[in-house]
Protein backbone atom coordinates (compact mmCIF):
# COMPACT_ATOMS: atom_id res chain seq x y z
CA UNK A 1 0.00 0.00 0.00
CA UNK A 2 0.98 3.06 -0.69
CA UNK A 3 0.97 6.35 2.46
CA UNK A 4 -0.88 8.98 1.45
CA UNK A 5 0.56 12.21 1.79
CA UNK A 6 -0.60 15.85 2.47
CA UNK A 7 0.22 18.08 -0.42
CA UNK A 8 -2.12 21.37 0.30
CA UNK A 9 0.79 22.92 2.24
CA UNK A 10 4.45 22.61 1.93
CA UNK A 11 6.03 21.10 5.05
CA UNK A 12 8.11 24.44 5.72
CA UNK A 13 4.77 26.62 6.80
CA UNK A 14 3.34 24.73 10.15
CA UNK A 15 -0.26 26.18 10.74
CA UNK A 16 -0.70 28.33 14.27
CA UNK A 17 -2.43 26.83 16.62
CA UNK A 18 -6.44 27.01 17.24
CA UNK A 19 -6.46 29.03 20.83
CA UNK A 20 -4.03 31.35 18.91
CA UNK A 21 -6.49 32.03 15.59
CA UNK A 22 -9.39 32.31 18.16
CA UNK A 23 -7.45 34.78 20.02
CA UNK A 24 -6.65 36.87 17.13
CA UNK A 25 -10.60 36.31 15.80
CA UNK A 26 -11.67 37.40 19.47
CA UNK A 27 -9.12 40.60 19.68
CA UNK A 28 -10.81 41.68 16.36
CA UNK A 29 -14.12 41.42 16.83
CA UNK A 30 -13.67 43.21 20.44
CA UNK A 31 -11.72 45.71 18.59
CA UNK A 32 -14.63 46.50 15.77
CA UNK A 33 -17.39 46.09 18.69
CA UNK A 34 -15.32 48.77 20.39
CA UNK A 35 -14.98 51.44 16.96
CA UNK A 36 -19.08 50.61 16.59
CA UNK A 37 -19.73 52.05 19.95
CA UNK A 38 -17.61 55.02 20.20
CA UNK A 39 -19.14 55.80 17.00
CA UNK A 40 -22.71 55.55 18.63
CA UNK A 41 -21.96 57.58 21.06
CA UNK A 42 -21.00 60.52 19.30
CA UNK A 43 -24.66 61.96 18.75
CA UNK A 44 -23.38 63.90 15.78
CA UNK A 45 -22.79 60.44 14.15
CA UNK A 46 -26.38 58.91 14.72
CA UNK A 47 -27.89 62.10 13.46
CA UNK A 48 -26.18 61.96 10.37
CA UNK A 49 -26.74 57.88 10.29
CA UNK A 50 -30.19 58.80 10.65
CA UNK A 51 -30.77 61.41 8.10
CA UNK A 52 -28.64 59.00 5.41
CA UNK A 53 -31.08 56.19 6.03
CA UNK A 54 -34.09 58.63 5.60
CA UNK A 55 -32.77 59.96 2.63
CA UNK A 56 -32.58 56.08 0.82
CA UNK A 57 -36.60 55.93 0.91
Amino acid sequence: MHAMVDTARPASTPRRPAWKRRLAMAAAAAAALSAAFALYAEPGFVVMMADQVWSCF
